[in-house]
């Protein structure tokens, strides 16, 4: 399943956020974004972890005033993992965070479009080698652009973007990326493949304000799903009115249903019907839980009874098909040993722990072999 993907990806130029490369030919990125009072830097930092924890490569902060970038200074010594911070309206924080340290700067040119201002802003980021996102959203365009257009539209979103690329570029200033979020599907592709036409630089990718966890999970796996197939996108962040944790963990699951990250288990499960043979719909949940912590990349099938299963379970690292009186367990798809069910969750979490301990140093060695043949 993890053998690549047909998926032929735009040609982008490579920044560097902190350690992470986003564009050129980098893994797209993940991202999320903290729901914490900035100001209150233990509880910040401990979202900060649960995030990266979840699978994100660089998390997003909001930075809406002085007294939050001392904080965001504190917050930056706490964590290892790539910051941003969201600046809005006061180009002056800006300026201090990239003093404190910050590895990326969101600034939003529906509300700092002084050139005066975003000059500063510039110089300091290029003193420092700070990459900057320029951040365009439906929901906050410049008033000009808005009685020239009427209403936010993906060709005002574009229009907006330009400026300030046009700007950068009037500066000589390459390392940035850029995002033209909307809620409204149809408009962000739109603006999304349009700007990809454009620019050389790295693609944010999000869905903005797409909803709660199911209907904006939904929104988000059509609009970028869409943008991504299209080989367009080299960071994405799943906007959700959710725990942030929730965000990394779905764009994980979009890039590794289009084979463009392998990070951890991919579940392939049936829906379950009267012909299975132990709680498909429970089992799978429940080990879903249980093995988030797993890094290893895998397939495991779990399917309930034997018109699937077992041509699931030959394509997978771990298979289960369910039998009568008892259910096949295959390792790298051949068959092994049968398992019954009870205790079955303990017992197949157990296993396949035990089959990515397994991976891992298969992986491990292989690795070793190449370096030494190197």
């Amino acid at each position: 399943m993890f053998s690549g993907t047909p998926i032929v990806r735009r040609k982008s130029r490579q920044i560097m956020v902190g350690n992470v490369p986003v564009g050129g030919d980098a893994p797209i990125s993940v991202q999320s974004m903290t729901n914490t009072s900035t100001a209150d830097v233990a509880a910040t930092v401990a979202q900060i972890n649960r995030i990266q924890a979840a699978g994100a490569d660089i998390v997003r902060v909001s930075v809406p005033s002085m007294a939050e970038a001392e904080a965001f200074g504190e917050i930056r010594r706490l964590v290892d993992v790539p910051l941003v911070a969201d600046i809005h309206f006061d180009h002056h924080i800006a300026l201090r965070v990239a003093d404190l340290g910050v590895d990326c700067l969101r600034i939003n040119p529906g509300n700092i479009s002084k050139e005066s201002r975003l000059r500063e802003v510039i110089a300091k980021a290029r003193d420092l080698n700070i990459p900057i996102r320029i951040g365009v959203n439906a929901g906050s365009l410049g008033k000009d652009l808005l009685r020239k257009y009427s209403e936010p539209t993906a060709e005002a979103m574009v229009e907006s973007a330009m400026r300030n690329v046009d700007l950068l570029d009037k500066y000589d200033f390459q390392d940035f990326k850029v995002s033209v979020k909307a809620s409204d599907i149809f408009m962000a592709v739109s603006a999304y493949r349009d700007l990809a036409t454009r620019i050389e630089q790295p693609l944010h990718l999000g869905i903005t304000e797409a909803g709660g966890l199911r209907s904006g999970t939904v929104k988000s796996a059509i609009g970028l799903g869409a943008l991504l197939l299209d080989g367009i996108g080299d960071t994405v962040r799943i906007s959700l009115a959710a725990d942030p944790a929730e965000e990394a963990k779905v764009a994980w699951d979009m890039l590794r249903s289009l084979r463009l990250r392998s990070k951890g288990i991919n579940f392939i499960a049936c829906p379950s019907c009267s012909r299975q043979n132990f709680d498909v719909i429970s089992t799978v949940n429940e080990l879903e839980n249980r093995l988030e912590d797993i890094t290893v990349p895998m397939d495991v099938s779990i399917i309930g009874c034997i018109v699937n299963g077992p041509g699931e379970a030959k394509e997978s690292d771990f298979g289960l098909t369910g039998g009568t009186p008892a259910n096949l367990v295959y390792l790298d798809g051949v068959p092994e040993h049968k398992i019954g069910n009870e205790n079955l969750v303990d017992e197949l979490e157990s296993q396949i722990r035990a089959k990515a301990a397994a991976k891992e140093a298969q992986l491990a060695h292989e690795a070793e072999q190449i370096i030494a043949k190197g």
